[in-house]
């Protein structure tokens, strides 16, 4: 089985990445750190963009990076951000990261060490229930 990465090795790597955010308009830099079933990990932080509807996530950033590179099997990802609480990922995020693996670990840390730990199956029940189903999905 390969090698799991420990917490605080991913919440390193998602700290220095955070610092390469492009966050100029609400100058909140976040950081993510996506473990993969093989042990490897992809990072990513957010891009905002003037039209915030275009602004990628940390989250995003760091699972299109690992689509890129051929890797779409994931067991946790940590996110951190400078914040009171720490920040989990938006409903945008959980439904992307929710298409690779329901039950990955998510932690969410700020930058004083306080976390937040959750399955994303708790962050986002039945997310793929019914989906293929649905009438708009034909």
């Amino acid at each position: 089985m390969p090698k799991k990465q420990n917490v605080a090795a991913l919440a390193k790597v998602a700290r220095k990445v955070r610092e390469r955010a492009h966050a100029p308009y609400s100058h909140f830099q976040v950081g993510a750190a996506l473990e993969s079933d093989n042990g490897k990990v992809f990072s990513g932080c957010n891009v905002e963009n003037i039209s915030y509807g275009l602004t990628i996530c940390a989250e995003r950033n760091a699972v299109f990076s690992a689509i890129a590179s051929g890797v779409r099997s994931f067991r946790r990802i940590v996110i951190v951000a400078d914040s009171k609480e720490p920040v989990t990922p938006c409903g945008a995020c959980r439904q992307v990261l929710s298409e690779f693996s329901e039950n990955m670990e998510v932690i969410s840390m700020n930058l004083e060490g306080h976390e937040f730990r959750a399955s994303l199956a708790e962050l986002l029940p039945r997310s793929k229930a019914g989906i293929l189903d649905h009438p708009c999905s034909t």
